[in-house]
């Protein structure tokens, strides 16, 4: 086999172990957060959700920055390892520090370390395989990622259910070790960084393009158009898992943090074949039919929470979060790589899309517990779900039906040429 054939497979299987290792460490404590809060520490929703959403403010102001300076370095791997350990020790020290300013900041810390995961998880994966191949790996990255939170969650809810909340800190702890360990057993040599910004492979004899100005963030329409709706997918999904967690705990504070895990598993189970079919499939199906799918799914999970109150129930409706956030993930790095082909501002504009991302998630939170102290939990569920629907008809109205390839002399008015 040739050295660079070698590599290239070495590579894809260290990004699949770090895709599986990285679920939880990218995502920190995550919905086990507001139960821990909620039982332990016993805040009020309004209080988790405030603490929550100036955590998430914290880090969206690292979004753009991270996904710059994973557009400009070459030491991707050495900032994912960096990310790791900050994530890890931030969320170690909630139960020695449990007040709020702590935790606020604690996970502020966490929520900014964060922000590289994604730019660099998917750099890496484009330096590694190419625009041609670069769905499917986007699609593979999802699946094992999925995998590993559905592993994860089974491991924490057993775990909680014998030795308590807290037991999903070190969980966390050992999630990190191994993450570490996989980003380290990433060729090197294999990451072509001129690709993983998003330039195109320089063909014999010829020179690559010289990466656009960072005005192409802000001219690029559809760019901007799709930020707005991945604003309005999360403003409605990001606070739904954490209400039915606090609705779980509400009914059985012993049993919370495993009813939560049991969500998060079955909504990853689904994931799986979901990532796997978007990886299969997004090229030739279309890559805007997907995220109105996306979309579409949350006002429907939304009415169906409003419907019971039992655990089976709410953990059975949980299986539609698989649906719309496993195609997400798995699209959106492949929207963004199209919108910014030949610009090199690949890594740029995906911090774009992820502060669009954390702004949905913060003022999610923040809405949810202020509906839900006001006028209940069906309220609550009801409310985020029309938001989608109206980030499904921007999306389906305003966005561009085939992906749009600027270059790196796109005009200033932004306009492109359909692909």
């Amino acid at each position: 086999m040739p050295a660079g054939n070698d590599r290239t497979l070495r590579a894809n299987r260290a990004l699949d172990a770090a895709n599986f290792f990285l679920a939880d460490v990218r995502d920190g404590l995550g919905p086990y957060l507001a139960v821990y809060l909620l039982t332990e520490q016993r805040w009020d929703e309004a209080r988790i959700g405030i603490v929550m959403s100036v955590a998430t403010i914290a880090g969206i102001l690292a979004q753009t920055p991270a996904g710059a300076l994973v557009d400009t370095t070459r030491a991707k791997r050495a900032l994912m390892i960096a990310a790791a350990t900050i994530v890890t020790i931030a969320s170690l020290s909630l139960p020695l520090l449990p007040g709020f300013l702590p935790v606020a900041v604690s996970q502020g810390l966490a929520h900014a370390a964060g922000s590289i995961f994604p730019p660099a998880i998917a750099a890496i994966a484009l330096g590694v395989v190419g625009n041609g191949a670069f769905t499917r790996r986007i699609g593979r990255n999802e699946t094992f990622n999925h995998a590993g939170n559905a592993v994860s969650a089974v491991a924490a809810g057993g775990a909680a259910w014998l030795f308590g909340p807290v037991v999903v800190f070190f969980i966390l702890a050992l999630q990190a070790l191994a993450s570490i360990a996989s980003v380290l057993a990433i060729p090197e040599s294999a990451i072509d960084h001129e690709l993983a910004r998003g330039l195109h492979d320089a063909e014999a004899g010829d020179e690559r393009e010289q990466p656009s100005g960072f005005g192409i963030l802000f001219t690029c329409r559809p760019l901007l158009v799709f930020a707005l709706c991945v604003m309005l997918f999360h403003l409605s999904n990001a606070a739904m898992l954490p209400l039915v967690g606090q609705k779980l705990a509400l009914q059985d504070r012993n049993l919370g943090t495993s009813l939560m895990a049991a969500c998060i598993a079955a909504a990853q189970v689904v994931m799986v074949p979901v990532a796997m079919l978007v990886g299969a499939r997004a090229d030739p199906w279309g890559h805007k039919q997907f995220f109105l799918a996306a979309l579409a799914i949350l006002p429907i999970r939304g009415a169906l929470y409003t419907l019971s109150d039992n655990a089976a129930w709410l953990v059975g409706v949980q299986l539609l979060d698989g649906i719309g956030a496993g195609i997400f993930g798995a699209i959106y790095p492949v929207i963004v790589a199209d919108l910014m082909r030949n610009t090199g501002r690949f890594n740029a504009a995906q911090g774009v899309i992820i502060t669009a991302l954390g702004i949905g998630a913060a003022l999610s939170t923040t809405l949810a517990g202020i509906v839900v102290v006001k006028a209940g939990y069906s309220a609550a569920f009801l409310t985020l779900g029309a938001v989608a629907a109206v980030g499904f008809v921007v999306f389906w109205l305003a966005f561009p039906g085939k992906p749009r390839k600027p270059s790196a002399k796109m005009s200033p008015e932004g306009d492109q040429h359909p692909q």
